[in-house]
Formats: C-alpha cells, structure tokens, sequence
C-alpha cells in the first residue's frame, strides 16, 4: 500500500485533523513508520504492539511512548484510556473493535486502513480473519461518528492488494471541519 518505511499516504492526508500536540495511539505499530512521523510532527504517541524487538527500536524516539502487549490474547490495555487520534495500518482484531472505538476521545480521529475481500489474489493476508467485508469499516463507526472519507478497492501501486480505509471523526464532524 506504500513505499516499506514511508508512513501511509492515507494516514497522513487526515493527520492534519487530529489535535495538536494530542495524545495518539499507534495500534499494532509494527516498526513506528507512523509512530515516528507522527512524534515528529508534535504528537504524543502510544505505539503498542506484542512484538518486544520492534518496540524497542522506538525506545529512544522522542515523542514516542511504547507498550508491550498482546492485544488479542492479553486483557484491553487501554480500558477507559482516551486518545485524540487512532491510527491503525494492515491490522484487524474484530473482537477489539468496539474497545478500540470506545477509546476514541470526543473530536477525536480514527485512521484506519487494511486489506479487504479480494486481496487473497495477491497474496498475504488471504484469511477472511485478516481481511475486511465490503463496507465493513462503514458499518463498525456508523454511530457516534462522522465519516470524513472511506475508500474501498484495488491498488495496484506500490504492490497489488485490495484494501479499505476510513477516516471518521467522534461527534459532529461538519462543525469541526468548517
């Protein structure tokens, strides 16, 4: 979906909405790609994922906060924890789904993007575990959030998958996008 390393062309077309200087949580952050960016950028970020060694790679980036955990076996780490952004990339856990909402702060942003149906023609994920139904994403933010933008469909740079993304805002998004 994206140059290895490069943060997420989709991520950073909404980052802008969330507040600045605001607490944003990288979910399953993998290598801090957009952990990284988004410190740079004067955020606070929580980058939580169960892999030790690629957490400790963003041990001393500044703006970043790291947490270990396994956020499909372990218990939610976040209960009752508000963040003003949420970025998700080619991850999905559906029985998280509601805690991960819930997490989102009033005006707060969800960013979230990963393969849907279809990408098992291209390779990996190809579980319907791992891959998003048509309009999924649509369906999981449809109350208490406005959507800003939602894509579904085949990409073909800079590798061929199938995908689905969201940007929505918790609350009334109009006012706030005035």
């Amino acid at each position: 979906m994206h140059a290895i390393g490069e943060p997420s062309p989709w991520v950073t077309r909404f980052a802008a909405l969330i507040r600045p200087g605001g607490r944003v949580l990288d979910l399953a952050c993998g290598g801090g790609r957009h952990a990284r960016w988004l410190a740079a950028r004067g955020q606070a970020v929580e980058a939580v994922d169960r892999n030790e060694q690629v957490l400790a790679a963003l041990a001393d980036v500044a703006g970043v906060r790291t947490r270990h955990a396994d956020l499909e076996g372990g218990p939610w780490p976040y209960a009752g924890e508000r963040f003003d952004g949420i970025v998700v990339t080619n991850y999905l856990h559906r029985p998280r789904f509601a805690d991960l909402l819930a997490c989102v702060a009033p005006g707060g942003v969800l960013i979230y993007e990963t393969f849907m149906q279809g990408n098992e023609r291209f390779g990996k994920p190809s579980s319907p575990d791992f891959l998003l139904r048509p309009g999924e994403l649509l369906e999981r933010v449809n109350e208490g959030f406005t959507v800003v933008a939602f894509e579904q469909g085949e990409l073909g740079d800079p590798r061929p998958a199938v995908v689905q993304r969201i940007c929505a805002l918790r609350g009334a998004g109009p006012a706030l996008l005035s």
